[in-house]
């Protein structure tokens, strides 16, 4: 099975930025990408903060016909900020729009700001996602359902939208690239997005512990095995390594701006400049093209399916990503086909 690859769109912006004015550049990012042979769209959700940002589920659905039959994911929505009900209807609505290619990235979030503006206390995100995952899957069959959590409650209801895909658009779970969260997206998703700052020999481990887990259930192999990677290409090496840095180092300054959990640790990369850099180096693939082949080459072996790229942060210009875009479909991709 050839390896397949997604675009990560940005739909986060400085401050400066009225998104408005960005939406004909996104739509023509997703046409470049539908022609350079890559798979599906992604696109983030966060809520308050210093960065204006387009919500998932509604760009999503706004860039289905742009985006043909390409897959559109959200990488990742906030789960436990959420009913599931609305998320379940809400979802069902993209995969009715995309004509059944949506595929449902949930994540359990970390941002204390977001939780308290919502009511929703931090120590009941992980019990949260997981019934809402339990519940929205429920409703996603299309058949009655009554459900009694600790959260959430509804008596023998069905849902009004059913998704075109038979039983709901798969889930793909974002968590932590550390034992719990290998375990904790094994045991409730079809695939695990592990986070782009992920190191090689970090993955290795991971991965274990996500497939092994998987085999203690009686789950079997993943849908995907899926892993995000940070991509600036240029012929010159030097030159896409001096770009991405100045462009995803911006970001990372405003995201350290909020809490992450153990910035020692699986958020070390948002501890300074020279961490970010650092984590750059090891397992972002800022150079030329037939670096970028071996790199991925070497995620093939280690059993990675699936490679989730994002070609731009920040302040990093259109026709940088166009002309990544266009080196990824000439000089890369060629090697995956």
């Amino acid at each position: 099975m050839a390896l397949k690859f997604g675009l990560a769109l940005m739909n986060d912006f400085p401050q400066d930025v009225v998104p408005a004015s960005r939406i004909s550049l996104l739509r023509e990012q997703v046409r470049a990408a539908r022609g350079a042979g890559i798979d599906s769209l992604w696109v983030l959700q966060h809520y308050l903060g210093g960065m204006p940002t387009l919500q998932p589920v509604h760009l999503l659905s706004a860039l289905s016909q742009d985006a043909g039959e390409m897959k559109l994911g959200t990488n990742m929505y906030i789960l436990p900020l959420r009913h599931p009900v609305g998320v379940a209807e809400e979802f069902s609505t993209l995969d009715h729009l995309s004509n059944g290619n949506a595929i449902a990235g949930f994540g359990m979030g970390y941002r204390e700001n977001e939780f308290k503006s919502f009511g929703v206390p931090m120590e009941e995100r992980i019990s949260r996602f997981e019934e809402s995952i339990q519940l929205v899957r429920q409703l996603w069959s299309g058949e009655r359902t009554s459900f009694a959590g600790r959260h959430f409650h509804i008596e023998d209801e069905r849902i009004s939208l059913v998704p075109v895909q038979p039983g709901g658009p798969p889930i793909w779970i974002g968590a932590g690239a550390h034992r719990k969260g290998a375990e904790r997206a094994a045991r409730l998703g079809d695939a695990w997005i592990v986070p782009p700052h992920t190191s090689p020999e970090k993955l290795e481990v991971v991965l274990g512990h996500y497939r092994a887990e998987r085999d203690r259930l009686g789950l079997g192999p993943a849908s995907e095995f899926v892993v995000r990677r940070e991509l600036v290409l240029d012929p010159d090496a030097d030159r896409a390594r001096a770009v991405g840095l100045a462009a995803r180092n911006s970001l990372t300054r405003e995201y350290a701006k909020y809490n992450a959990p153990d910035q020692t640790g699986n958020y070390a990369h948002l501890a300074s400049d020279q961490a970010a850099t650092e984590t750059a180096d090891a397992s972002y693939l800022f150079t030329d093209p037939a670096s970028a082949v071996v790199a991925l080459k070497e995620l093939e072996e280690q059993g990675l399916t699936y490679i989730v790229l994002r070609m731009q942060w920040y302040g990093l210009e259109q026709e940088q990503v166009l002309r990544t875009l266009e080196l990824f479909r000439d000089e890369v991709l060629p090697s995956f086909r």
